[in-house]
């Protein structure tokens, strides 16, 4: 079955961050669903089918690893990039511990976001933004 239009779960207290890079990845053919913090991610994971999670690791309730964590333990495989102001080794490693597809710090630069999107889509699904005409 041919993925159409993948859904973006974008989840950071930031609202403003969570507009703007809805805005880029909706241009870019996906549905987007936005969470203000990990719970929230959660609560729309169980309900809603998601392809792609981004996610800030410093929030509050639920940190971005401690979401990804209570995922794994609930054993649902979801790739994810993970995004950090503060990022750090330990940080790093812990994402990497628990499989990220890839971790980035901010503030992040446009491009690598969106080719980091870009290459988890294709890894995982196979699936390719499509082509927007001039």
């Amino acid at each position: 079955m041919k993925l159409e239009t993948p859904s973006l779960l974008i989840t950071d207290d930031d609202r403003d961050f969570r507009e703007t890079l809805g805005g880029v990845f909706e241009a870019r053919g996906f549905r987007i669903i936005e969470a203000g913090d990990g719970e929230q991610a959660l609560e729309i994971i169980h309900r809603e089918q998601v392809h792609l999670l981004l996610l800030d690791n410093h929030m509050p309730r639920l940190t971005g690893l401690e979401t990804i964590h209570r995922l794994r333990h609930l054993q649902l495989e979801l790739p994810f990039i993970l995004i950090s102001a503060a990022l750090d080794q330990q940080i790093e490693a812990e994402a990497r511990a628990a499989k990220a597809f890839s971790v980035l710090s901010k503030p992040v630069r446009l491009p690598d976001i969106t080719g980091m999107v870009a290459r988890a889509m294709q890894q995982v699904y196979c699936w390719s933004a499509p082509q927007r005409s001039a």
